[in-house]
């Protein structure tokens, strides 16, 4: 007598479970996702099947089990046909603050290196204009000029205004665009 897998015996079993997942759900989508289900956790826990006993009646008990869990985890959630509940609900995605700082880079890319450099230094630094212009060796009015076009020009590039929403801009967009702190004009 040779010693077969038990999980060569799981496919000839899946049309009889498919069936009984369609008495159980009446749903073709809803009884494939089941019978999938089943299959999955018969096979993660192949080791607790007794070899010799009935398969098909353990599939099945999987199966029903499969089916009463889901039932009772869906009188747990809340019905939201119209999107009443959906629609307060927001949660900024993560890729958000990635693809802002991509496209703050390239519009910073396109100015000119004189006022990238003030507002690095008065912006993304925190130094004050005074500071700047020190730093740079031109007079404090230079400074403010230089910043004050670099920010018009980044704030027309990305497209912010002051009737904008900014919930959405990273803080290090809006360090170097925004025109208060240490820097403020």
């Amino acid at each position: 007598m040779k010693n077969a897998d038990p999980r060569d015996e799981l496919v000839e079993h899946l049309p009889a479970l498919r069936a009984f997942a369609m008495s159980l759900t009446r749903n073709n989508s809803t009884a494939d996702d089941m019978v999938q289900d089943t299959i999955v956790k018969a096979w993660t826990n192949i080791d607790k099947f007794d070899p010799g006993t009935n398969m098909r009646a353990w599939l099945f008990t999987i199966l029903r089990n499969t089916y009463y869990s889901s039932r009772r985890k869906l009188k747990r959630e809340v019905a939201d046909v119209d999107g009443v509940f959906t629609a307060g609900l927001a949660e900024k995605p993560a890729h958000d603050g990635h693809l802002q700082m991509a496209d703050f880079r390239k519009a910073f890319d396109t100015l000119p290196v004189e006022q990238r450099e003030v507002l690095i230094l008065v912006g993304a630094s925190g130094f004050s204009y005074e500071e700047a212009a020190e730093m740079c060796g031109v007079a404090v009015g230079t400074v403010k000029s230089r910043a004050n076009r670099g920010r018009a020009r980044l704030t027309e590039i990305l497209s912010l205004d002051d009737d904008g929403a900014m919930e959405l801009t990273d803080s290090a967009t809006m360090a170097v665009v925004a025109n208060n702190g240490p820097g403020s004009l």
